[in-house]
């Protein structure tokens, strides 16, 4: 039943990215482009996703779910040097593809050559990330 329900969370995920228009990089990109042809359209996108998820983390406090042992801790809301660097990093790959992850994903069916070099580019930083911050924090340690 986990995986039903897994299934059907991850296919109505999909279709909202579709239906919002996420996988539309001209879109993600002229949200982007507040200098330019601005499209202001995807602040309603962020804003359905963001309103309703504060609601459930509120919601989630004295419950249990249904398929899990305990929901995930809420992000620690510490602003630092990973949190920095990674949203810097995923900054740049959605400005220059158009794309973040729920989204390529979903338009790799569709998205062509482009998609493809996304994923291929996106799965090895995922891979390089683990060592880099390593590194950073042997660095951070030794100064």
């Amino acid at each position: 039943m986990r995986v039903l329900v897994s299934f059907i969370t991850g296919a109505t995920f999909g279709v909202g990215l579709l239906v919002s228009g996420m996988t539309n990089t001209d879109k993600v990109q002229g949200w982007l482009d507040i200098f330019g042809n601005w499209d202001p359209t995807l602040a309603f996108v962020m804003g359905g996703a963001i309103v309703p998820m504060a609601i459930a983390w509120q919601l989630t406090k004295s419950r249990k779910p249904v398929y899990a042992d305990s929901f995930p801790a809420p992000p620690e809301p510490r602003i630092g040097r990973n949190l920095v660097i990674g949203s810097t990093l995923f900054g740049i790959g959605w400005g220059l593809a158009g794309l973040c992850p729920g989204p390529a994903v979903a338009s790799l069916l569709f998205g062509g050559i482009g998609g493809i070099a996304f994923m291929i580019a996106m799965l090895a930083g995922m891979a390089i990330a683990p060592r880099v911050r390593t590194h950073l924090d042997q660095y951070e340690t030794a100064s």
